[in-house]
């Protein structure tokens, strides 16, 4: 499985705003640190308010925090989120037009695999992920 860019980009939002908890982080601050594009950042920011892992405040200290503790929120639960649930392969999806589709014997294999993938995420909290905050803080000053 490989994490697409959106989900990524999510992952770091979220571990940044649990470095900085309590504190309000402006998404343009957080565009800086990775040196992403603000607007593309405030579109991950809205699906993470939309899925309710983040709170947005607007206005001058506005920012983002995190809607509930780092230890509940599941990793897992953040990728099947931001990855809406996109399919390893596109027969696991809508598009059932692949000529082998009918005796095909990936698609087990490929099932098992995912499911693997997110119960091996399924495992760790944000919590988990930030473990070493002191050393990421450092490496998130601005």
């Amino acid at each position: 499985m490989q994490l697409d860019k959106f989900t990524d980009y999510a992952l770091r939002i979220l571990i940044t705003l649990a470095v900085r908890a309590p504190a309000r982080v402006p998404t343009s601050q957080i565009a800086l640190l990775y040196d992403l594009s603000d607007h593309h950042l405030s579109k991950i920011a809205t699906q993470l308010v939309a899925e309710g892992f983040v709170t947005s405040e607007r206005g001058r200290n506005g920012g983002l925090t995190l809607d509930r503790k780092a230890g509940l929120i599941g990793i897992g639960d953040v990728v099947r989120a931001m990855k809406r649930n996109d399919p390893v392969v596109e027969c696991f999806g809508t598009n059932k037009s692949c000529l082998i589709l009918s005796a095909c014997g990936l698609r087990g294999p490929l099932a098992q695999a995912q499911e693997a993938f997110y119960a091996t995420l399924d495992g760790y909290t944000l919590a988990d992920v930030i473990q070493h905050r002191s050393a990421l803080a450092a490496l998130l000053e601005t």
